[in-house]
């Protein structure tokens, strides 16, 4: 349940007063919601984020001891930005993007900062050819064609800017072309929904799922993309490990998660017991509460609203879920509930929210790995011993 604070709680709770919580709100350190007439309330995550941060200051290393861990940013990005619990690509409403932009104006938006370099960006895709793969995941699959094609693709360790746009450009025509199963061809979401038999109404959905997903900042895979980025490895490899990352249980695999809690809950004559039951055997909800989100997810939120809009006779489905859990738990639906939705109603196979999912995270990242280049450093973080001190010999 979202926990709230009023101005003398917060105050109590940092040590201040309750004007300096007021002038905490006034230059942007917090942020107030109206809470009946002449009152106003505060989000409890903020208020205990805004008082780590201000205790790292009176200590460095506690601060470095909890950077990994939903804690204080470890590096400097330009691409996008989590505030009042919105998400911005280079400034922009990632809402405004998924509605009114291409996958391939944000993966401009992305890797140059500009959508208007999209067209100068795809305007010649270069011949590509599909090598022979094994019949596995579609994730797998990616994994084993980025290291056949970029094994023998030399101009991938260009590393000037121009170089580097043209290789990311290949990589994300390769994954593409492997999702269809026939070489990109036109507009990628035209070229999916063609292979995918996509109604035409509905190419909009599965655009706006691929920019929801292309970034989330230091998510774990994008971390680890950064890093492998920093190695100076080419961008075939920096995709490869994003994937790696993105298949475990605790990030991608929440979305098959998600898929196989609505095909569960969709055959049952009763949500709430099978709710109950998932909890009483120590389950978690998949696709419900994310922490950075107390209030929804608002990438989830477009997903299902633009589901609403295209495909109605979905909705009756999509709220009776939310309020079973919203009456259970208090948690709202994050990104991976959508992408479930997305997949069901685009009459996709289970597994493909989180293909989806992966698809358009490549693009976010391409995106890191340009920025990590232009840095030049290595990514080379300290550990705090905790093991056995070696002894001291007295000969």
């Amino acid at each position: 349940m979202t926990r709230y604070l009023s101005a003398r709680e917060v105050a109590e709770h940092l040590g201040i007063s309750v004007p300096t919580v007021y002038a905490y709100v006034s230059r942007g350190l917090l942020h107030s919601e109206p809470a009946g007439a002449h009152a106003h309330r505060y989000l409890f995550d903020e208020v205990e984020q805004l008082k780590l941060r201000r205790e790292g200051r009176r200590n460095p290393a506690s601060v470095a001891a909890g950077a990994l861990h939903w804690g204080t940013p470890v590096l400097d990005s330009a691409i996008t930005l989590i505030d009042n619990q919105l998400v911005y690509y280079r400034g922009i409403d990632v809402r405004d993007l998924a509605l009114n932009a291409s996958i391939e104006e944000v993966a401009s938006l992305i890797w140059t900062g500009e959508r208007q370099q999209s067209s100068q960006l795809w305007a010649d895709l270069p011949a590509i050819s599909i090598p022979q793969l094994p019949d596995l995941a579609l994730i797998e699959q990616c994994v084993i064609a980025l290291a056949m094609v970029g094994s023998n693709d030399h101009a991938a360790f260009d590393q000037r800017l121009q170089g580097l746009q043209r290789t990311a450009v290949r990589v994300v025509q390769l994954l593409f072309s492997v999702a269809a199963k026939r070489p990109l061809q036109g507009p990628i979401v035209a070229h999916l929904a063609e292979a995918w038999q996509i109604p035409s109404h509905l190419q909009p959905l599965l655009n706006a799922a691929l920019i929801v997903s292309a970034d989330h900042e230091l998510n774990v895979s994008s971390f680890t993309a950064r890093c492998v980025a920093s190695a100076g490895t080419t961008l075939y490899a920096v995709v490869s490990a994003g994937l790696a990352a993105l298949g475990g249980v605790h990030h991608g695999k929440q979305s098959e998660l998600s898929e196989l809690l609505l095909d569960e809950l969709l055959r049952s004559p009763d949500m709430a017991a099978v709710l109950a039951q998932k909890l009483r055997l120590g389950q978690p909800i998949p696709g419900f509460g994310h922490p950075m989100y107390p209030n929804g997810d608002p990438r989830g939120k477009v997903l299902l609203d633009l589901i609403r809009q295209l495909a109605p006779q979905f909705s009756s489905d999509i709220d009776r879920i939310i309020q079973a859990v919203y009456e259970l738990l208090g948690d709202h639906p994050t990104i991976d509930f959508g992408l479930a939705w997305v997949g069901r109603v685009l009459n996709l196979p289970l597994g493909s929210a989180m293909s989806l999912f992966a698809l358009g995270r490549s693009v976010g990242w391409i995106g890191h790995a340009l920025e990590q280049y232009s840095d030049a450093r290595l990514i080379r973080p300290r550990a705090r011993y905790t093991g056995e001190r070696p002894t001291i010999s007295k000969l």
